[in-house]
């Protein structure tokens, strides 16, 4: 038999929408997601799943259930299957019952138990100290704010949490992590001698606790702040059954509503950062816990609000941090969400900014927020001199790593415009630049591709990684651009330092090629019509050309049978002069190359400009639809069709 708290544990540590949504494509409705039932046919979505109560309902046909439930019934699985299939998506290893499940139940009473034991333990005891509540009353805190978000106090001592427990050696206190028990025979770090049990203490002792609660408002773990001086001053809970720190956020419980009546959720850095701004009416702020933002978070947000705003403390250690959130964003963007960084004055956090200049003066920073686009192409700028080829180049090997990770289609391409702009190329330049260093990169490693370092510590440039390992162009080598592993194998199987002797003593590098301009199309497909006028046919509906060039296809449309280049020019001359001029210099510039040209090689070549036009316009009028915010429905299902649109072309 399942131990029924670990069934508990379990399904606090999974999110419902997260297994439902393998299956089921859902929807923000409210607080809660919306979609298709599985289990009936219907075209109108009936069927909801609540992240914040953690089970799915269908209003069609009544069916509902937890995550366990749901695997069942859609699934077909057992019970025992489905909490194992669980249990393997959180890591965890499934534990067998032996004996009487009530006698073992009274001995053990769960992770999740102990934790909200514990919590109303620390909850009691702020209100027995004064000394606590003076602190609190020091930072500006009152007692609304503190019940909110369930303050409490760790009494000083060793095992002041063994009144609250019935008994201070059950699994449960060490699984959850409210107690240490030192390991070996070290007496001088067991805090009371003697027998074995008596070994494990308290890990939280003199700290205001902040209790850490899931989706459904049980408290998976707690952060602890020393009330004088002393280190750590943070103390958090490990990483346990029912909690992990890259998944969870502080404060996202009490939120919940704020969050979606503001559609927008402000990550900070501490935990008094959250408790202060709520104090001050910002009610919507969450904070990381003790890690760096994870991808993972960034997700759950997204899910939950349009609107992520970071703001992290001014100094260069909330920029750094601002930097790490920004890389793990990157897969998780969306051209329909908006993901900004707010930066605050160097003496300020926004436990201080708040206090001095209230909740207005936050809010209008938060409205200033830096869009992320804009902070990565000011992050790129930033550094290097972008009036020599070697400053673009090595901004160019910063850029390309972000691009790769920005899963937003629609700011990716505006990204890449402003990039190619700084760089001064043209885009189908920087494209192939892209395609070249992913190439690369993407060389076989111990004959496989790992599609999970997509983008990541194989740059050689652009930021830092999770771990905050310095990723900036040549900063370990003295390169730029993207590099593989040190004379490892390229994708064709050559060496990535022999392939054109490069290895050679007295190798000498042929120089730089110049970069090649963006071709003017328009310009091109003007001579090649005026070449052979009967090609006008080709570009017969083409809604995407210019007003001028329309009208140059349709004047050659217009020639009779047998028209020549002269004819052509002559004819086009009274409607677009200086046109006519630029063809006349093309063909004089290379008479020969003109004359050799085929019909048939002419008519592939028209075709292909015309396809590059289609697209260029197609791009247009996406970045013209993600720029002005995809405001309705219209407006997205628009944007999907053109980017359907795009990529048939």
């Amino acid at each position: 038999m399942i131990p029924q708290p670990f069934i508990d544990d379990l399904l606090a540590r999974i999110d419902i929408a997260d297994v439902v949504g393998r299956y089921v494509k859902l929807r923000r409705a409210g607080a809660n997601l919306l979609g298709l039932c599985p289990f009936h046919a219907e075209k109108s979505p009936s069927f909801t799943v609540s992240p914040t109560k953690q089970f799915y309902h269908c209003f069609g046909c009544g069916a509902h259930g937890s995550a366990i439930g749901f695997l069942m019934d859609h699934a077909g699985m057992g019970f025992v299957d489905a909490v194992a299939e669980l249990a393997q998506q959180a890591g965890l290893e499934v534990p067998r019952e032996r004996g009487d499940p009530a006698q073992q139940q009274r001995r053990d009473p769960g992770v999740l138990e102990s934790l909200a034991a514990a919590a109303r333990f620390y909850k009691r005891r702020l209100a027995d100290s004064a000394r606590a509540i003076d602190y609190l009353k020091s930072r500006g805190l009152s007692g609304a704010t503190a019940a909110r978000y369930a303050l409490g106090y760790a009494p000083e001592g060793w095992r002041p949490l063994e009144a609250a427990v019935a008994d201070y050696a059950a699994p449960a206190l060490l699984a959850a992590g409210l107690v240490i028990e030192p390991e070996g025979d070290d007496e001088a770090q067991a805090p009371a001698p003697g027998a074995e049990r008596r070994r494990r203490y308290d890990r939280f002792r003199d700290r205001i606790m902040f209790p850490i609660r899931n989706p459904r408002g049980q408290v998976i773990g707690f952060g602890g702040r020393v009330l004088d001086r002393g280190e750590p001053k943070y103390l958090n809970s490990p990483e346990t059954a029912v909690f992990s720190k890259g998944r969870e956020l502080y404060g996202l419980y009490e939120a919940r509503d704020d969050l979606r009546r503001e559609g927008c959720a402000i990550v900070v850095e501490g935990y008094m950062d959250v408790v202060m701004l709520a104090e001050h009416g910002v009610r919507n702020a969450v904070a990381t816990l003790g890690t760096a933002t994870t991808g993972e978070q960034v997700r759950k947000l997204l899910r939950l609000v349009d609107r992520v705003v970071f703001a992290f403390d001014g100094d260069p250690a909330g920029r750094k941090a601002a930097w790490r959130a920004l890389r793990n964003c990157l897969p998780h963007a969306s051209d329909i969400k908006r993901i900004d960084f707010m930066f605050l004055p160097p003496e300020h956090d926004p436990d201080s900014f708040v206090r001095e200049h209230g909740a207005e003066g936050f809010a209008s920073a938060c409205a200033q927020a830096t869009p992320l686009s804009v902070y990565m192409l000011q992050a790129l700028r930033e550094g290097n001199d972008l009036d020599t080829a070697e400053g673009r180049a090595r901004m160019l090997a910063q850029a390309a790593p972000l691009i790769a990770e920005l899963g937003a289609p629609g700011l990716r391409l505006q990204i890449q415009h402003a990039v190619a702009g700084l760089a001064g190329i043209g885009r189908d330049e920087l494209d192939a630049y892209l395609h070249e260093a992913i190439s690369a990169r993407e060389g076989p490693q111990d004959g496989r591709h790992n599609p999970s370092s997509r983008g990541r510590a194989t740059w050689a440039g652009g930021g830092q990684g999770d771990d905050g390992s310095d990723r900036r162009a040549g900063a370990d080598s003295g390169r730029g651009g993207w590099r593989g592993r040190e004379g490892g194998p390229r994708r064709d199987g050559a060496d990535w330092r022999g392939s054109r002797g490069q290895g050679r003593a007295g190798y000498v590098p042929p120089p730089p090629r110049p970069p090649a301009r963006r071709p003017d199309l328009e310009r091109r497909l003007r001579l090649l019509g005026a070449r052979y006028p009967s090609l006008a046919t080709e570009a017969e509906g083409a809604s995407y050309l210019s007003e001028g060039l329309a009208a140059w296809f349709a004047g050659l449309a217009a020639l009779g049978p047998g028209a020549d280049f002269e004819a052509a020019c002559d004819a086009l001359g009274a409607i677009a002069p200086e046109d006519v001029r630029r063809v006349r210099d093309d063909a004089a510039r290379d008479p020969v190359a003109l004359a050799q040209l085929g019909e048939e090689e002419a008519r592939a070549e028209m075709r292909d400009a015309l396809a590059q036009l289609r697209q260029r316009h197609l791009r247009a009028q996406i970045e013209a639809l993600v720029g002005a915010g995809l405001r309705s429905e219209a407006d997205r299902l628009k944007y999907q069709e053109l980017m359907a649109l795009a990529r048939q072309t």
